[in-house]
């Protein structure tokens, strides 16, 4: 009993000290069940959609779209991609499913962002993958692999917002409704950006993606409202035809294809609830369940936009509801946001009003249940693993302190992964001594933007041209980090 609870708790990123080391298995399918080996592989989540891409919501919407939406996005950076990474292992996050790779538009240059998939060169040419984002690809894929995370990757979107069908039909002044047609250009191009994803070698690890063990399932989409029998059996023979390793989910949305539950190249089913579909409850588990009649994997892949208490009583049913002995594998509420380089957190306000939530969970977040909804899905996790409640949080690492043009007008950082709150110090030497000059700092704040926002400033009677060393400490309720990096800074002179 002692070993399954400590192989747990290292699971939840308790032991984070320990070097992270690669997977030995890739994720297999035994009938209902995900297998790592031979132990079956269950997991819970919040949906953390951007660790490949950014929407910047502080910049707010960009007129140049006339789409009537448009934002304003970017790569992260590598800092960024692994404290968000180790933030969703350390919480008892095992896997995690991303967003699409984006699509062209017009009116991208006007709106200062790039995407993953390029224009063909040529009139009637098949579209690109552009280098300058498979990079971060690259790195996210690499990330998870050292810290202990499986990845679900999604090929396109039926809906604009990162660019998707639609975009990519328009390359060929063909309908949005041609990426279903088996015979347009547009499907065609579908299946060139698979096969040039599934056989592209990660610039980090020297390996092709169809051999990397991070990567659990290919989805053929998000939520593909128009999937047709033939368009999911035609897209998952070739998609097995090229990886042999991995999964492939089948991203129909809001109905199942019967064809898909016999089909040999799909393993796992998924569905998103939502009150807009009116399926956002817990009896659509026990539906979907009993549709698939336990002759495959079953996975949420999204659910959200509800108060706590219904978030909690649909992943309760997805932890115990059970159909012929199939229970979900997995289950994500939407969804997260994570640390921004230069401080704070990136996020994301819905139109229902509820914010992406951010771990470990904030007090500045109390209206959007913030705190009760991280405890909920950790919770799940420990359930999953056969645990009565979630282990306690590790102790974060040191925090990144940024360069400090003048600490009377921002000290910012970089947060720790879990940290809830920070301890900042300042001396006149580099190697002090240090004085305590604010405790109990947080970096939680909703709708922060460290352009305008400083996480922190020193208000103490500095003197003018003077040099001042400061550091940074991350704290949670499992104890305090080392300090962070030290930063000299001078007081400007007036």
């Amino acid at each position: 009993m002692k070993r399954l609870c400590l192989a747990a708790a290292l699971t939840f990123g308790a032991l984070s000290a320990l070097p992270a080391l690669a997977f030995d298995n890739f994720i297999t399918r035994d009938g209902h069940r995900l297998m790592d080996g031979d132990q079956e592989f269950r997991f819970a989540g919040i949906h953390a959609p951007e660790l490949h891409r950014i929407e910047d919501d502080s910049r707010g919407v960009c007129e140049a779209d006339p789409r009537g939406w448009g934002q304003y996005f970017k790569w992260p950076t590598a800092d960024e991609q692994e404290n968000w990474i180790k933030s969703l292992v350390y919480s008892g996050h095992k896997a995690m499913r991303v967003y699409v790779l984006s699509i062209e538009t017009p009116w991208d240059a006007a709106c200062e962002r790039e995407t993953h998939v390029l224009k063909p060169e040529t009139a009637g040419g098949m579209p690109r993958l552009n280098e300058a984002a498979m990079v971060h690809y690259d790195r996210m894929i690499a990330l998870a692999d050292e810290h202990g995370l499986r990845l679900i990757l999604p090929f396109i979107d039926h809906w604009k917002w990162w660019g998707g069908r639609e975009q990519l039909a328009a390359f060929y002044d063909e309908p949005e409704t041609a990426l279903h047609d088996l015979n347009s250009k547009t499907y065609a191009a579908y299946l060139h950006i698979i096969e040039q994803v599934i056989t592209r070698k990660n610039t980090i690890t020297g390996r092709e993606y169809r051999d990397e063990k991070a990567i659990m399932a290919w989805e053929s989409g998000n939520e593909l409202k128009d999937s047709t029998d033939e368009f999911v059996q035609k897209t998952a023979a070739f998609v097995k035809s090229l990886d042999k390793n991995h999964l492939f989910v089948d991203g129909t949305y809001l109905k199942i294809v019967e064809s898909s539950l016999d089909d040999p190249n799909v393993d796992i089913i998924s569905n998103h609830f939502y009150t807009t579909n009116n399926n956002n409850d817990p009896e659509q588990v026990h539906k979907d369940l009993r549709a698939i009649d336990a002759k495959k994997v079953y996975f949420i892949g999204e659910f959200g936009l509800k108060d706590a208490k219904g978030l909690n009583d649909i992943m309760q049913a997805a932890v115990n509801a059970e159909h012929k002995g199939a229970r979900a594998a997995g289950a994500f509420i939407w969804g997260w946001r994570g640390h921004r380089h230069d401080g704070g957190f990136y996020w994301h306000k819905e139109y229902t009003g509820h914010y992406s939530y951010r771990l470990p969970g904030f007090p500045e977040a109390e209206a959007n249940e913030e705190q009760a909804v991280v405890d909920l899905v950790r919770k799940a996790q420990a359930q999953m693993a056969g645990l009565k409640e979630a282990p306690p949080l590790p102790t974060p690492e040191a925090p990144k302190l940024r360069d400090i043009a003048n600490p009377t007008v921002a000290i910012n950082w970089m947060g720790a992964p879990l940290a809830r709150t920070y301890r900042i110090e300042r001396a006149e030497s580099e190697k002090g001594p240090w004085k305590t000059i604010a405790d109990k700092v947080s970096d939680g704040k909703l709708e922060f933007d460290p352009a305008q926002q400083p996480l922190f400033k020193d208000d103490d009677k500095l003197k003018a041209g003077k040099a001042y060393f400061y550091r940074v400490f991350a704290r949670n309720e499992s104890g305090e980090s080392p300090a962070s990096n030290v930063v000299k800074a001078t007081v400007s002179k007036k």
